[in-house]
């Protein structure tokens, strides 16, 4: 079996996810790299491109995963910072965004994932979205499973808790309507990718 390779800089994004796969009887390797990512406003552009970046790289199957965080309305800038988290420093002040928000009623905002897995020869994506309110106050413990540190201050619909407030049972089995990126990844890769690439070798040996 062909090596599967997640390619992040953030080590609590590999925690978060290496579990899933494992579940699903399938190893993925991890390999730190900070990938240079296009100034434009679209994750699942951001997305492909890193996923090239990283297939030059190692030369096997890899994937990445982007997030955007849409913040309903903020300020003079509805639906800041979307992909530009990283690059727009929010995840890294929640002080500030706290303050920029204080007097903001509709506090509604979504996270977008966007997995993109790349193997050579074609891209394929996969979307997860999970929406929800913005708290008042930074809420939880550390943990490495976090994504970012806006999970301190994300409240998913239908909950009362911050992601981070959450136990890893009350995080996956939330009822807010959520779809994962990584499970229909996961289910896609093992059901049909993994399929294929047998039914291939098996024509090419007859």
């Amino acid at each position: 079996m062909e090596n599967l390779t997640y390619i992040t800089g953030n080590y609590g994004k590999y925690v978060s996810v290496k579990e899933k796969f494992e579940h699903a009887g399938i190893t993925i390797d991890y390999f730190k790299c900070d990938l240079e990512e296009p100034d434009i406003n679209d994750i699942e552009f951001i997305s492909k491109e890193k996923a090239r970046q990283a297939f030059e790289i190692l030369g096997h199957p890899v994937f990445v995963a982007d997030s955007g965080f849409y913040i309903e309305d903020y300020p003079n800038n509805p639906g800041f910072p979307g992909a530009f988290v990283k690059r727009s420093g929010i995840s890294g002040d929640i002080d500030n965004l706290l303050d920029v928000m204080k007097d903001v009623t509709n506090r509604a905002c979504q996270f977008v994932d966007c997995l993109t897995f790349y193997d050579g020869n074609e891209f394929h994506n996969f979307y997860g979205v999970s929406k929800g309110a913005l708290s008042f106050s930074k809420r939880g413990d550390s943990i490495k499973k976090a994504k970012s540190d806006l999970w301190y201050v994300f409240i998913p619909a239908n909950c009362d808790k911050t992601l981070a407030e959450m136990s890893d049972e009350e995080r996956d089995n939330r009822n807010d309507g959520h779809t994962s990126a990584t499970e229909l990844f996961i289910e896609w890769y093992k059901n049909i990718y993994l399929n294929q690439n047998v039914n291939t070798k098996k024509l090419s040996l007859t």
